[in-house]
């Protein structure tokens, strides 16, 4: 964990804006791992980022200095992953999502957030729309970017999306283990395994960093008991599916609730459910877009569009 925070601070060490990194208590005697940006931006609604699966605060920072010019915004590492707590998760994939729900609800509890724009990616695109069905009155705008675990899985092999190498070597030690597992045993050669395999990382991140920072954090996020990890393999069906996708739930969200759905255009992700959520969601907003030459790390592949894209929805709510 020492290493983890040596090198996130090497990352939150490039922020502008003023911030404040600390643990937040839960009840239950987890810790969240939080970092707030331009605290003293009290007049408009917060924006809360999630991470996705496997990353943490510090995969934010080409979003979190544009993002809080005019507003606070908090980031936290998810319970099980980064430098937050890691229990035990239930093992089925109910309980397992609503031990991530909770724990985000009590987070906002404990951190006095009345109401928020939450945006999610990937998993945490799954989990901020959990969320969202449970505390609608919490969320005045939910933001979606590149949303893990909506559709159902294809019955038919040829509707399914080409997946990226990277999805293909990890869906195939699954059955086996946790997904991350081959960072673990890799020991001090898995932060060259990540560049190995992500090499597009290190070209994302390369206006703030020409070293292996990046490739670094992602391996010391990961390198430690798998506690989020076991859970999302839980709740998943293969890599790319949910066993409970959420394309079956959204309508349960009060239909007060804005959504946007960000998209990469190049991303493996199925980029038509945003038409899917709007067929479900006949009465209320919904808008969908892609971001073009951007993959399925949307906010790191094009920061710029991304960030105008977020400014201006959050606009939008005050």
């Amino acid at each position: 964990m020492s290493q983890l925070k040596n090198v996130e601070s090497r990352i939150l060490q490039c922020l502008q804006n003023k911030f404040l990194a600390r643990y937040i208590s839960l009840p239950n005697q987890n810790k969240i791992w939080t970092v707030t940006v331009s605290p003293e931006q009290k007049d408009r609604t917060p924006l809360v980022m999630v991470h996705g699966f496997g990353g943490g605060v510090g995969l934010w920072i080409l979003n979190m200095d544009s993002l809080s010019a005019r507003r606070t915004l908090h980031t936290f590492d998810l319970l099980g992953f980064g430098r937050s707590s890691r229990p035990t998760f239930p093992r089925d994939p109910e309980g397992a999502e609503d031990e991530f729900v909770t724990s985000i609800e009590t987070w906002r509890e404990t951190m006095g957030i009345p109401n928020m724009i939450l945006l999610g990616h990937s998993l945490g695109g799954f989990l901020a729309t959990s969320y969202s069905i449970k505390y609608p009155e919490r969320v005045k705008h939910l933001i979606l970017v590149d949303p893990w675990g909506f559709p159902l899985r294809p019955t038919d092999p040829n509707e399914v999306r080409a997946l990226p190498t990277w999805v293909k070597a990890v869906a195939s030690v699954l059955g086996r283990s946790n997904p991350l597992a081959v960072l673990r045993v890799a020991g001090p050669w898995g932060p060259g395994l990540v560049q190995r395999f992500r090499p597009d990382f290190k070209r994302k991140f390369a206006d703030f960093f020409e070293d292996d920072t990046i490739s670094e954090y992602i391996y010391h996020c990961n390198a430690q008991n798998p506690s989020g990890e076991t859970a999302f393999k839980a709740m998943m069906e293969s890599f790319g599916w949910a066993r409970r996708p959420m394309l079956e739930r959204i309508h349960l969200i009060r239909k007060d609730v804005p959504i946007t759905m960000i998209y990469g255009a190049n991303t493996w992700i199925d980029t038509s459910t945003g038409k899917k959520v709007k067929l479900q969601r006949p009465d209320s907003y919904v808008r969908d877009l892609e971001i073009e030459g951007a993959s399925h790390h949307v906010y790191a592949d094009q920061p710029h569009i991304f960030n105008a894209v977020v400014e201006e929805i959050c606009s939008s709510v005050d």
